[in-house]
């Protein structure tokens, strides 16, 4: 699938060192095909030396030599990828971004080819149990989304959408979604603190218990309303504490956080920035642009 392919890593951050830990850890890709770009040479040295990769500090140079490109790079320096003008990836036969927020218009606009996938991976991706949304522009072949989908089993799991609105869906679910999970993980750590345990303790029987109900709900494949019903005896403990929970507005809180989500990761791709107050579910939307922050201006094309 990679034969005679070179695949430059631009933005050498810890995703794209678990990109490449994945592919040549499982011999997709052997590691002299694979060019790990960066501006700090000695983040090159170490991935050289761990994974066997070649680096460099020269964008233009890997772009330049490429087929492959994979864009990792923070929103807001995007544009610094290459010199303004510079047209050294418009002949790439794929170019792959995790950049969150940035449109396909943008990227095919920006770098002149419409051979575009825009991803959205989550953190988990670094230990290679992390879930990626993908799509990918008309262009784009179905060899070359073969290869797209071998870069991104490297970090976990992936599901591909047809239409791009699905991944500012996946930024609020999936995306931000660790976020979610560990304010849940710390509030029941600090209640086991609480209660008498030591924070150590606490944080393993939390952990574990997080851990092994995934699981298990991944292995049932039942509806997780009945794996909750499993645990909740009538005026037992968990019903108790259910009570409490629905009292208290949690789903409503979660959905809405999510929601309130999902709004600025579209609003961050229409080039605004979105307000953090949000009065009765409306989140509070102005057409400032600020490339500084990572915003950028879609009416610059």
């Amino acid at each position: 699938m990679f034969e005679n392919k070179t695949l430059a890593c631009i933005g050498s951050g810890q995703m794209a060192e678990a990109m490449i830990a994945g592919l040549v850890g499982n011999n997709s890709v052997h590691p002299e095909q694979i060019i790990a770009v960066g501006p700090r040479k000695e983040r090159g040295q170490e991935l050289a030396a761990r994974y066997a990769v070649r680096y460099t500090t020269d964008n233009l140079a890997a772009a330049r030599e490429a087929n492959i490109v994979v864009l990792g790079v923070k929103p807001q320096v995007m544009d610094d990828v290459l010199p303004t003008g510079d047209r050294s990836l418009a002949h790439c036969e794929l170019v792959l971004s995790i950049a969150a927020g940035i449109p396909i218009s943008y990227l095919v606009h920006l770098f002149d080819n419409p051979r575009v996938v825009r991803a959205m991976p989550n953190t988990p991706a670094k230990i290679g149990k992390g879930i990626t949304v993908w799509t990918a522009t008309d262009e784009v072949e179905a060899q070359q989304k073969n290869q797209a989908q071998a870069i991104l089993k490297a970090l976990g799991e992936e599901v591909f959408v047809e239409k791009e609105d699905y991944l500012d869906m996946a930024t609020a679910l999936s995306g931000t979604g660790p976020a979610y999970i560990f304010i849940f993980l710390e509030a029941m750590v600090d209640a086991g603190v609480h209660m008498g345990f030591s924070r150590r303790i606490a944080e393993k029987l939390v952990l574990h218990t997080m851990l092994g109900s995934v699981e298990y709900a991944m292995a049932s494949g039942e509806h997780l309303a009945t794996l909750r019903n499993q645990v909740t005896s009538p005026g037992g403990t968990s019903a108790e504490a259910l009570y409490h929970i629905e009292k208290g507005g949690l789903r409503t809180v979660i959905s809405r956080a999510i929601w309130a989500a999902y709004q600025r990761s579209v609003a961050l791709g229409r080039g605004k920035k979105v307000s953090q107050r949000m009065d009765n579910g409306q989140i509070e939307e102005n057409g400032h642009t600020d490339t500084q922050n990572g915003v950028f201006d879609k009416d610059r094309f």
